[in-house]
């Protein structure tokens, strides 16, 4: 979890909690070391966030603070319940969980009208849900892509020949039926599209390409038009 991403999930744990809250059980929540949620606990009280208490003793979120109030059209609410009840189907468990987070959160945020909106049954995602890849944590793969680290892919092609593919991966397409994953594979010195359920083990490498994922997104985008992105790796 990157730190701004942790420091909202602390103003949340704070702000939601009737008593102070130790940093120990911070970490615990966040998977991080107690020394991180120190850490960001003091960057937070620079930023002015009234977070009270210290060590030993717990944290709490003085009476009145709050995050700025979500306001959503009756459009932009169902936009969202579609795009939720999407994901929902996707092959995802962890952005799946997300999305239920994500409603909830909305939810307790939003005006009444609109938060019956939310909560309605009106709109549906329907289809076949593609199943979790067997050999391959997406979430692993999400990460890899945020932090530009690269990857080690055991892959079969579409004839069951199996490689070692080191990639640098790019970005994650969901289909119905797999999801695919993007990247730079240094085995051919080109950007390959892996489909997810043909991985057979993946490994996360102490190497990162630190400033390339930009451009080389760029590269692959720029080739959309030469080249429709298919689902197969080559």
């Amino acid at each position: 979890m990157r730190k701004a991403s942790r420091l909202f999930e602390i103003i949340q744990i704070l702000r939601l909690s009737p008593k102070p809250v130790t940093a120990a059980i911070i970490a615990e929540r966040l998977e991080v070391t107690v020394r991180s949620i120190y850490r960001d606990i003091a960057a937070l009280q620079a930023m002015r966030v009234p977070i009270e208490g210290g060590r030993g003793i717990g944290y709490i979120l003085r009476p009145g603070f709050d995050m700025p109030p979500l306001m959503f059209s009756i459009e932009e609410t169902e936009a969202i319940v579609l795009a939720l009840a999407l994901l929902a189907r996707s092959n995802d468990t962890e952005l799946k969980d997300a999305a239920a987070r994500v409603s909830d959160k909305i939810a307790g945020a939003m005006p009444a009208p609109l938060r019956q909106t939310l909560n309605s049954r009106t709109l549906h995602a329907w289809g076949s849900i593609a199943p979790a890849p067997e050999s391959l944590d997406l979430a692993l793969v999400r990460r890899a892509i945020r932090d530009e680290r690269k990857l080690l892919l055991d892959y079969s092609d579409e004839q069951g020949r199996g490689s070692q593919r080191a990639i640098r991966p790019l970005a994650l397409i969901y289909y119905s039926a797999t999801a695919v994953v993007v990247g730079w594979c240094e085995l051919r010195q080109a950007i390959r599209n892996f489909r997810t359920d043909r991985v057979q083990g993946c490994a996360l490498l102490e190497a990162h390409f630190r400033g390339e994922g930009d451009g080389l997104r760029d590269l692959w985008i720029s080739g959309w038009k030469q080249q429709p992105a298919g689902p197969l790796a080559r």
